[in-house]
């Protein structure tokens, strides 16, 4: 599973992916969770609010900070 913080690196962004990382750690799931920067890649997204959060290249939140349990919500479905 790929997971992918969308952001220019902002608090937010640093929370959201504070949050995926703990996600991932408790649902003890195999996830490279990697940060994207590039506005480019992130316009490319179609994401035009950050932070944003795709896992496996689709963007499933945008604008906004998810909790670890909302993160988790997502990754078990």
């Amino acid at each position: 599973m790929r997971i992918e913080i969308l952001g220019v690196g902002c608090p937010k962004c640093k929370q959201l992916t504070a949050n995926a990382e703990a996600a991932v750690k408790e649902l003890n799931i195999s996830a490279e969770v990697s940060k994207v920067s590039d506005i480019g890649k992130i316009v490319e997204y179609g994401v035009m609010m950050t932070p944003a959060l795709a896992v496996d290249g689709a963007v499933v939140s945008a604008g906004k900070v998810l909790n670890k349990e909302e993160i988790k919500k997502i990754l078990v479905k």
